[in-house]
């Protein structure tokens, strides 16, 4: 019986697990708020570019309130695998302010065509490791540091049992700075 890192078909699309330079692996886009708790995430195979996940995770946000639901942050911190023009335009379309610092192709093309640097406060950006801290927080399940469901559907489903222990463990407030990043990958095993 041949292992599946040695078998060569693709995994099922319900799988979200695809070949990366570290094998087999599932990304997760997360969500979380100023205080760590995850509102959102988003699964898909480890190949998947961070760029094009932003607006879907985005959309993922929905805290209930005692009105309307809470759906758009403050402002939105995000590591560089996030930053494209087509995001920020969205982003500045939904009135969400952005701090995402600038790749090093992307300032070194800016400079051969003279544009003007994106706005980043790197104070700001400073608070992004609440994010980390979340993944921590959720790792603490050994399902979902290891992976080790076959089926997205149900890694989806541990996520959101860990993601609502985390909220009900914290207390309501109306913080609504937003945190995202990708996971470290988490290997099939």
């Amino acid at each position: 019986m041949r292992e599946n890192y040695n078998n060569s078909r693709p995994e099922p699309a319900d799988h979200a697990i695809a070949r990366s330079r570290g094998g087999l692996t599932t990304k997760t886009h997360l969500v979380c708020d100023g205080r760590g708790r995850p509102p959102g995430f988003v699964l898909t195979g480890g190949q998947v570019a961070d760029t094009i996940m932003l607006p879907l995770a985005v959309r993922q946000i929905r805290v209930p309130t005692a009105g309307r639901p809470w759906t758009k942050p403050d402002r939105l911190l995000a590591d560089k695998g996030y930053l494209s023009r087509f995001n920020r335009a969205g982003l500045r379309a939904r009135d969400i302010k952005v701090t995402i610092p600038e790749r090093d192709d992307q300032i070194a093309h800016r400079r051969k065509r003279r544009g003007r640097p994106i706005k980043f406060d790197a104070a700001e950006y400073k608070g992004r490791n609440v994010v980390e801290r979340c993944f921590n927080r959720l790792k603490r399940w050994r399902g979902i540091a290891m992976r080790s469901d076959k089926t997205a559907r149900n890694y989806h489903a541990g996520l959101r049992v860990a993601a609502a222990l985390l909220w009900a463990h914290t207390v309501q407030d109306k913080q609504s700075t937003i945190t995202l990043m990708r996971t470290r990958r988490a290997r099939r095993r």
